[in-house]
């Protein structure tokens, strides 16, 4: 099995000035395009030749794993945003959110001082369980909640390279910045 990186649903500059055309640039179209290359080099030959990539994130390990996670990572992350989202989620997302975190607010305050805790590179991610449960997890480099047997539902990326260009050393002002650009229609139906 090939793997591909997703398709952006919006062209490079489309989410400036959370995200600068700059960043996308070399965030999808470099960091990005190297983990689906490298992956695709590292399969070949094993057991995860011809697996989706879900399995593969589940059931691998090092460089494979590494590769994997960052190429399903990435594919969610560049796929929850959209030209003048944000705003809050609405039905059983939003009603999962009030019962989990009391309010939108406070999830977004949670949801922000994780991914602004997460020391070095990694991962903030919205999951759920097979009952629809929310949490918030943390992960560290191309962590993903699946491994935990948890769904992906949002995730934001903290790793350098995606906001370094535009917010420096500021990861909590990007964390805080990216709930503009929500695509709230692609993240309520992975919930």
């Amino acid at each position: 099995m090939k793997f591909e990186k997703v398709a952006l649903p919006y062209a490079t500059d489309a989410l400036e000035p959370v995200i600068s055309k700059q960043t996308i640039e070399l965030h999808y179209g470099k960091h990005h395009q190297t983990y689906v290359d490298n992956l695709n080099k590292l399969v070949v030959g094993t057991k995860f030749e011809n697996a989706d990539l879900e399995t593969i994130v589940k059931e691998s390990d090092g460089a494979i794993f590494n590769n994997a996670g960052q190429t399903l990572n990435h594919n969610l992350y560049f796929t929850s945003f959209k030209p003048n989202g944000g705003g809050e989620p609405k039905g059983k997302l939003a009603e999962a959110i009030n019962k989990q975190f009391g309010s939108f607010d406070k999830f977004k305050e949670e949801f922000n001082a994780a991914g602004a805790s997460v020391f070095g590179s990694g991962w903030v991610w919205l999951a759920k369980d097979a009952n629809g449960k929310l949490s918030i997890e943390k992960e560290s480099n191309a962590g993903n909640p699946l491994t935990k047997g948890l769904t992906p539902v949002l995730g934001f990326d903290v790793w350098e390279h995606s906001y370094y260009l535009d917010y420096q050393n500021r990861r909590p002002d990007h964390l805080k910045a990216l709930w503009g650009i929500i695509d709230w229609d692609v993240v309520s139906k992975r919930y």
